[in-house]
């Protein structure tokens, strides 16, 4: 038990959550966990070689002391496990397609899996535990989010920011076998680093692309320091100045429960089919429908776009210009919209020209509004209704919904793609057998090892 500062003996809630989840093992989770999982890495992986030659990508690698053991993603260079972190997690972030879990608003895999990677090279780490690391750190950050976001609070900070830190800190602590005091020291510790604001949509600025860097970073930190022997304050979450009270300045949960009645938060994490935010998503994909009945953009009159009043309340998403880069473009939901009906498809191409003129027009015309249907129906499910009015007086409406996540063959074959054009073929293979075989791992530093360019042969036969 924990006194409390009132003197109640009451658990606190960190505590609460790493009591909980540091006996589990893999077996304790269902074969379908462990496979969306792997599927999670796999398309972490993707975006973050895909992602390596844009400029945020290039300027963490940059920063990175150039010393150490941990590999940072698709180049040579090795680093200090906190700097490998923050270089490969601004990588995973680069494409803005990273995985999404829409009830916590924030996208974990970006922040997990950096964090997982750096400490598997410092530590010997069997793949069945970083797999089970991997789903304790989704469930730990979801639950998190779930009870701390609201639409208010996400207009000023960013969720990544907010609540990843601590899920990253209880699955590396997890990791690497911390007992429960240091693991909700870990926790504590995690969240003082809480932080990412949201004036980028606004402002124009690239700081959304660092901020899962920071995350995983000082989740390395925080879990080294836990390690070591740093006290953190346990009642973090709940206490008087804790996370809840600075950020939703409402009282916190009494409990925050992991993995009740067997359900695993990281079921709940879609693989995002487009480049684009995560609330652009289902109307783009119901604005590709509406394009194929389309015999061109210059008929559209006007678009009225419905969507859920998180979507339309989050930062950015309702901008309509001017666009001074494709940040601003991939958050905004007319912009997604309006460059799907003019292309006749969702592709990274479609923020590349922000001055396309169709796409601008049709930007121009086009009204976003809250749904309460949609809106009722958030965060289970995320619907979007795209009504074109055209110079004819003729209309055309699709709805979805619910955003079509990307499906495991969607997934592997850009994986594929991208890993294969950064590694080659053969190592891309490779990478790939080694995550499928994730579990039979006997050391998982052999996957961080296999993303090096300079990688020798015998990298797959040290594996088990």
């Amino acid at each position: 038990m924990t006194i409390g500062p009132n003197g109640s003996g009451k658990t606190s809630l960190a505590r609460q959550m790493a009591r909980s989840v540091l006996a589990l093992g893999l077996g304790d989770f269902g074969p379908e966990v462990v496979a969306k999982a792997k599927l999670c890495l796999l398309d972490f992986l993707s975006c973050a070689f895909e992602a390596g030659h844009h400029p945020w990508s290039r300027q963490a690698v940059a920063i990175a002391h150039g010393s150490g053991s941990a590999t940072i993603i698709g180049t040579s260079q090795l680093s200090s496990p906190a700097d490998a972190a923050f270089a490969n997690a601004v990588m995973g972030h680069g494409l803005v397609r990273e995985d999404m879990h829409a009830a916590s608003i924030a996208h974990h895999g970006v922040v997990i899996w950096p964090t997982l990677l750096a400490l598997s090279e410092q530590t010997p780490l069997h793949g069945a535990r970083l797999l089970a690391a991997a789903i304790i750190g989704y469930e730990t950050g979801a639950r998190i989010g779930r009870a701390l976001l609201t639409s208010d609070l996400a207009r000023l900070y960013r969720p990544t920011g907010l609540v990843t830190p601590l899920g990253a800190a209880l699955a590396g602590s997890f990791a690497l076998g911390l007992s429960e005091d240091a693991a909700t020291s870990a926790i504590a510790i995690a969240a003082n680093t809480s932080s990412g604001l949201n004036e980028w949509p606004h402002a124009g600025g690239s700081d959304m692309y660092f901020h899962p860097g920071f995350a995983a970073s000082n989740a390395i930190k925080a879990i080294g320091l836990a390690a070591a022997g740093g006290f953190g304050s346990e009642t973090i979450l709940e206490g008087e100045a804790g996370l809840f009270a600075a950020y939703r300045r409402k009282a916190a949960p009494d409990g925050i429960v992991l993995f009740p009645n067997g359900e695993s938060e990281i079921m709940a994490v879609y693989n995002k089919p487009v480049p684009a935010c995560n609330f652009a998503q289902t109307a783009a994909q119901a604005a590709l429908r509406v394009s194929q009945e389309l015999a061109g953009a210059d008929e559209i009159e006007r678009v009225v776009i419905l969507a859920p009043d998180a979507a339309v309340r989050y930062p950015g998403c309702d901008s309509i210009g001017p666009f001074r880069n494709a940040l601003q473009a991939k958050m905004s939901i007319p912009f997604s919209v309006a460059a799907t009906l003019a292309r006749g498809e969702i592709e990274e191409g479609n923020y590349s020209e922000l001055d396309d003129a169709d796409i601008i027009r049709l930007v121009s015309v086009t009204d976003l509004k809250a749904d309460p249907g949609f809106t009722a129906a958030f965060p289970g499910k995320q619907g979007a209704d795209v009504t074109v009015q055209l110079r004819n007086g003729r209309t055309i409406r699709h709805a979805l919904p619910d955003v079509i996540a990307a499906t495991p063959s969607d997934i592997r074959a850009r994986f594929r793609r991208s890993a294969s054009g950064v590694l080659g073929e053969d190592r891309a293979h490779r990478l790939e057998r080694l995550i499928d075989d994730c579990e039979q791992l006997g050391n998982a530093d052999a996957i961080a090892t296999q993303c090096r360019l300079d990688t020798p042969e015998r990298v797959l036969r040290s594996a088990s």
